[in-house]
């Protein structure tokens, strides 16, 4: 029985308010050095599949490692970052290197990765035509309107020669990147969350891996097309505030999130949709 509880907004703006309080003239860039490591380590994780890996964690391998693991459920990509800068959380698990970075840059945090834990292939999907080569000129499709997964939408469409990039695909490309479009692709942004709801009014869409194991997709049997594992940056890492990364608990979970254990665990459950950092 999973014990993973939900963490909402409110709630977090209430965590923040009483950290605020009790941490005032604290360095904002950095973990005080003065850091309280005692207690549970709280991490907040996207349902599917890092809370389910997390909930793995917890229930049968924290407990010999001597960590005690609380796993807070977020179903968006804006709440765990601000959450663990302003220390409603200790760390979290759900994002991507690049999307970490485009996050500490344009929002002010200061969070750092301290582990590669899986790939979730970003793919293609599709409630009106069943394969890439049935897409008609001129179809719509939905890609997320965040900056770092809506260059990584695109690329996708890139490597499977649907369109090019002017830059050649080396920046962070919006659709007013696109230098040919073979098909007239139309693009409609969405929150990455929203994806997967947009398929019924669209003729496709990107979708974050997450987005589909959560909505019941099988990524390596149902996506038109999928990102390859191979040298693929957005690997999903485990972030902390910069000063926390030598958290002995943050380097127990560390530990445990990249094990044989949950390497095994991960390729039982996810049959190739998710795929273990080696």
């Amino acid at each position: 029985m999973r014990n993973t509880a939900k963490i909402t907004t409110a709630v977090l703006a209430a965590g923040a308010l009483t950290l605020g309080l009790s941490a005032c003239g604290s360095d904002k860039g950095s973990a005080s050095s003065s850091a309280d490591y005692s207690g549970p380590l709280v991490v907040a994780a996207s349902p599917t599949p890092h809370a389910e890996i997390l909930d793995y964690i917890k229930d049968n391998l924290a407990k010999k490692a001597g960590l005690d693991l609380q796993v807070k459920e977020v179903t968006d990509y804006i709440t765990p970052n601000t959450a663990t800068e302003d220390g409603s959380v200790d760390a979290n698990y759900f994002q991507s290197q690049p999307y970490l970075d485009d996050f500490n840059a344009k929002r002010g945090t200061h969070l750092v990765s301290v582990a590669d834990v899986h790939l979730e292939p970003l793919g293609l999907y599709s409630h009106k035509v069943k394969s890439f080569d049935a897409l008609k000129s001129g179809a719509t499709i939905a890609v997320p309107n965040d900056a770092d997964n809506e260059s990584r939408a695109l690329k996708l469409l890139a490597a499977n020669g649907l369109i090019t990039f002017k830059d050649g695909g080396k920046g962070q490309e919006t659709p007013q990147d696109i230098a040919k479009n073979s098909k007239g692709l139309k693009f409609t942004e969405v929150e990455a969350a929203q994806t997967v709801r947009s398929l019924d009014d669209v003729d496709a869409a990107v979708v974050n891996g997450n987005y589909a194991l959560s909505a019941g997709l099988k990524p390596a049997k149902e996506a038109l097309v999928l990102e390859s594992a191979k040298n693929n940056p957005y690997v999903n890492v485990l972030a902390v505030k910069k000063g926390n990364e030598k958290d002995p608990r943050v380097q127990k979970l560390t530990k445990l999130l990249t094990s044989a254990e949950v390497k095994k665990f991960i390729e039982d459950k996810y049959d190739g949709s998710v795929v273990a950092s080696s």
